[in-house]
């Protein structure tokens, strides 16, 4: 003990601290206090290591809370600090134990202990203060170390409590006496000081934020701060905080503790904590007196009233008061201190609390809050929640930031607020995507309702609601000026047609002939389009017609039918079913016009003419398929026939080499009917303008692969055989008779009806129902006539009344058709086109054996003559006979004679 005393007694003097006096060498010091008790040893060394004992011997005045060498051993910081050599010490200010020890240290002298009241308050020596820079080997700035005032409590020092109760004295007590340190020594005086013995170590006060996670009454608080908040509450000095335990945020909406729940709450929830904290002169109740005013960091002031049993804050009461924090002291109080209303729930804040706050999220990514935080927009939400987009696999959303996410995103919002008993099947709302392929207009979104088939009480079906073919989920929500939807998927905004047309299959002719040709990118960015689309099976109807359009060659004649399927306004299904009869135009340059005629049925048929093509070739909007499938620039329809422009003309030739008939081709201009091929009159002179105007032509043309079996050099250098031949296959359609068209305001036979409307609707050049047409060769040859016969799955032709010997084989079968476009002329408003019918095999002019020709005639003579001449000898005979006969005369004969 010698050398420390005399280390003190020659530093006393040079110490001077305030108004305190040099220690006198003689007294009785809190270190002689120590190194006189065993039971102090390892505080010494302590104290010793951090450098304290100067500061000791220098206060005039002083109490220490001494832990005894089992209360140090116990407390493992120390315990771990004591165990370290010099050299092995990182921080040579060693600022952790010199605080801790610092915080059992007051600067006075206590008149007595155990505490007389139920509860005394110390200020000590401990000035907490934030830590800014990392442990250092440095030495300390200057000796001896006197702690200065600053730190986190707004120059004021750490505050440490102590009670007595049940006979004992305890120190680290709480504001009620409770908890704390007991005791192990009776306090021993010195010369101006007082040292307590205790049992463990007085651990000082964390901060604000660690009180909060340790404190069980404070969970919730602790669960929905953010971890930036928690950082301020570490660090920010000099709070005074009234925060409301877990009972007093159940005041507020479920939905709204749910917002406050998800990670999108930060501003808010740091709204809120502004609203429960004051800075300056830390508020400890000591301080409270009646009608207290404390202004917050929000700018709002708390209202404290003091009672004899009872601290209310605003009207809410202080449940734990004066809980010392580092930074600051907090009071827990019953409520939540906020003016009425002040957390206003918006549309957003419902989102995040019906767990959609990835859509959220994504909607802030791309500055579109303005669509779920404005209070007074009314707005109809339709939102995927996280669960929805998780099985989904993040979902169809675009990635975060873009422009087509923001697109994505409008396409969920509706104007006005949709409630269910306004929804209609088939219905399309605006949504807030503007689109540019729309000319700005709102992109549309269509509604779909069908009725559950699990009836509820009361016999009422329940209807499932869909939007954009997305499921409706659970009831719709409604908050003020805005009603949620919780939809099952994501919705996608509709893409090009082209895009849009490709997953269906039913399509693939069209999306082919598009990309055929040169209008891929031009069809895809047309704005303000309704697109016609017509079926494969609409393809397939005009047969050789198709065929023609799509060979290379047909490139130009292929885009102007495209462009005419492609209309130059948005027209929707209700706007061509309930509109009256009108045209619109189309980028090909010509009109396209839609009637709406009934069913057997009575229902409303949409039907669409083409400018050009033939007589009652029309288009019926194909029910069967979605209707109103949009598109990023308009709508698109199916259709299930292809629509011909008049700027397209598809002659007979063209047909020809579209089947293949480049032999039977060579043949009609070698026998000198060029003119058929190319759609026009024939000659002024020829015997086939007789036929008078309104005469359409249709030609039977084999496939090439028929004319192995002829003698094509031989036929060439016969002009009569080929003439014979493609007169053969050469058929005028004649115009029908006023009252013998049906399809032209007139009546046709109930027996022949359903034959024509068949072959009209699968653009027949001419009706092959079991029907008999004469040929350009019926007017030289009695075997110029053709006949058809429908085999349930195929036509066949032949040559009427032919007589053949190889049965089936003597007929030809029909392979495919087409009409024309092109006419000779016209009878009254009726223009007859006729068209290519391709077959199998070559029907040769059918020339019968001279057995044949002449038999019959003369049998038939020979059969006259032998009856004339059995009939003469018949007579001649019965004469005979009669003559043989004998005779008798009567009697008396002779006397009557000579009388």
């Amino acid at each position: 003990m010698r050398p420390v005393r005399l280390f003190a007694f020659l530093l006393g003097p040079l110490l001077v601290y305030g108004s305190q006096t040099p220690l006198n060498a003689y007294s009785t010091t809190l270190v002689d206090l120590l190194s006189a008790d065993a039971d102090y040893t390892q505080l010494l060394r302590l104290l010793q290591r951090t450098r304290l004992i100067p500061t000791l011997n220098k206060l005039n005045g002083s109490t220490l809370f001494a832990p005894t060498n089992d209360a140090v051993r116990r407390f493992s910081p120390w315990n771990e600090y004591l165990s370290l050599s010099d050299d092995a010490l990182t921080d040579n200010i060693n600022e952790q134990v010199r605080q801790t020890l610092l915080y059992h240290l007051l600067n006075y002298t206590l008149p007595s202990f155990p505490p007389k009241s139920d509860v005394e308050t110390y200020r000590t020596l401990h000035f907490p203060r934030v830590k800014l820079e990392p442990p250092s080997k440095d030495p300390p700035p200057a000796p001896p170390w006197i702690p200065l005032p600053g730190g986190s409590l707004n120059n004021e020092s750490q505050r440490l409590r102590a009670a007595s109760r049940d006979g004992h004295a305890y120190v680290g007590v709480d504001a009620y006496g409770q908890s704390g340190i007991s005791t192990a020594k009776d306090p021993v005086n010195g010369t101006n000081c007082m040292l307590i013995g205790i049992k463990d170590v007085i651990e000082t006060p964390s901060s604000l934020a660690a009180i909060i996670r340790d404190t069980p009454s404070l969970s919730y608080l602790s669960k929905i701060l953010p971890e930036s908040q928690m950082d301020d509450l570490e660090k920010q000095p000099g709070l005074t905080v009234f925060l409301p335990e877990d009972d007093g945020w159940d005041e507020l909406h479920p939905i709204i503790r749910l917002y406050l729940e998800s990670p999108f709450a930060h501003a808010d929830l740091k709204w809120i904590l502004g609203m429960h904290m004051a800075d300056g002169k830390l508020g400890y109740s000591t301080r409270f007196g009646d009608s207290t005013k404390l202004r917050t960091i929000e700018g709002n002031k708390l209202r404290i009233n003091v009672t004899s049993d009872s601290i209310l804050v605003s009207g809410a009461e202080v449940r734990q008061k004066d809980i010392y924090a580092s930074n600051g002291v907090l009071h827990t109080v019953s409520n939540l201190l906020l003016p009425s209303g002040s957390l206003q729930l918006n549309a957003e804040k419902y989102l995040l609390a019906l767990n959609c706050s990835t859509f959220v999220g994504l909607l802030r990514s791309v500055n579109l809050t303005s669509l779920v935080t404005d209070i007074n927009a009314e707005y109809t939400i339709l939102a995927p929640r996280d669960d929805v987009l998780e099985i989904a696999g993040g979902g169809n959303f675009p990635d975060e930031g873009t422009d087509e996410l923001k697109r994505s995103l409008r396409y969920h919002f509706i104007p006005g607020k949709w409630r269910t008993d306004r929804l209609k099947d088939g219905a399309l709302l605006e949504t807030e995507l503007i689109e540019v392929g729309l000319g700005g207009a709102r992109q549309v979104l269509d509604v779909g309702l069908s009725s559950k088939l699990a009836m509820k009480s009361g016999g009422k079906g329940k209807k499932e609601i869909y939007f954009g073919g997305a499921g409706v989920i659970g009831e719709p929500i409604e908050i003020e000026n805005t009603l949620i939807y919780l939809v099952s998927r994501p919705l996608t905004p509709p893409s090009d047609v082209l895009t849009t047309a490709l997953p269906s299959l039913d399509l693939s002719t069209y999306l082919a002939a598009v990309f055929s040709t040169s209008l891929a990118e031009t069809v895809k960015n047309l704005p303000k389009t309704t697109f016609l689309i017509p079926t494969n099976k609409a393809w397939e109807r005009l047969g050789l017609v198709t065929s023609y359009l799509l060979m290379p060659t047909s490139k130009k004649d292929l885009e102007s039918v495209v462009l005419h399927h492609t209309l130059d306004s948005v027209e929707y299904f209700s706007d061509l079913r309930n509109g009256t009869d009108r045209s619109f135009r189309t980028f090909e340059g010509t009109d396209v016009s839609v009637t709406r005629p009934s069913d057997d049925q009575g229902d409303i048929e949409v039907v669409f003419s083409g400018s050009g093509g033939w007589d009652g070739l029309q288009a019926k909007l194909d029910m069967r398929n979605r209707i109103n499938t949009l598109t990023e620039t308009g709508v698109l329809h199916q259709i299930d026939t292809l629509m011909i422009p008049r700027s397209v003309q598809v002659t007979l030739g063209k047909l020809v080499r579209a089947a293949g008939g480049g032999t039977m081709a060579s043949l009609v201009t070698r026998a000198g009917f060029d003119w058929v091929l190319n759609g026009t009159a024939p000659p002024e002179d020829s015997e086939y303008a007789k036929y008078g105007q309104g005469v359409g032509w249709t030609l039977l043309v084999p496939r090439d692969e028929a004319w192995r079996d002829v003698n094509l050099t031989k036929l060439w250098d016969d002009a009569d055989a080929v003439r014979n031949l493609v007169t053969q296959h050469l058929i005028p359609t004649f115009p029908p008779a006023k009252d013998d068209d049906k399809h032209h305001g007139g009546k046709k036979p109930r027996d022949n009806l359903n034959a024509l409307v068949a072959a009209d609707e699968n653009a027949m050049p001419l009706n092959m129902y079991g029907q008999t047409h004469v040929t350009a060769r019926s007017s030289f040859s009695s075997y110029g006539q053709i006949s058809f016969m429908d085999k349930g799955d195929h036509f066949v032709v032949g040559i009427t009344g032919a007589r053949g010997t190889r049965g089936d084989e003597d007929w030809a079968k029909v392979m495919t058709w087409g009409r024309s476009t092109t006419s000779t002329g016209t009878h009254g408003q009726y223009s007859t086109k006729g068209g290519v019918i391709k077959i199998d095999r070559v029907l040769q002019p059918y020339t019968p054996r001279w057995w044949v020709r002449f038999g019959p005639p003369i049998a038939a003579t020979l059969a006259v003559l032998f009856v004339i001449l059995a009939l003469g000898f018949t007579a001649r005979w019965l004469y005979k006979r009669k003559e043989s006969e004998p005779t008798y005369e009567p009697v008396g004969r002779d006397e009557e004679e000579d009388g």
